[in-house]
């Protein structure tokens, strides 16, 4: 994996800043990463997908405390699926993602799902 200037990486629990130069890193086990697009700071989340994201995230990046982000993803999916029940499919997708351990793939999905969150406040603006 190769790191930008300034990027920021979660590599495990640990949150990596590059200090300047471009920095190859070698990762030699399995351990989650989030490369700076998609991460998705506390003090930024400002919609209820995007709190979804966030859940799922920390579901992804701290694995000891899997079970309350999970209580916590489940009953925010639940607000939004009573509040836009538009979302459904996606969070359905976002689902499967979560049951069969992919969670990566699970924030992809998240990320679609907060895309179209955004299509739906433009719509009533």
């Amino acid at each position: 994996m190769t790191m930008k200037p300034h990027e920021r990486v979660i590599l495990g629990g640990a949150v990596l800043r590059n200090g300047g130069s471009r920095v190859d890193l070698l990762i030699e086990n399995r351990v989650p990463v989030l490369r700076g697009a998609d991460i998705l700071s506390p003090g930024a989340v400002r919609t209820p997908c995007e709190r979804i994201y966030l859940a799922l995230q920390l579901m992804y990046v701290d694995p000891d405390q899997a079970v309350e982000h999970r209580e916590t993803l489940r009953s925010l999916e639940a607000q939004v699926l009573e509040a836009a029940p538009s979302c459904r499919q996606l969070i359905e997708r976002m689902e499967e993602c979560v049951a069969t351990g992919k969670l990566y793939q699970g924030l992809k999905v998240a990320r679609e799902l907060v895309e179209h969150e955004r299509g739906l406040i433009a719509d009533v603006h």
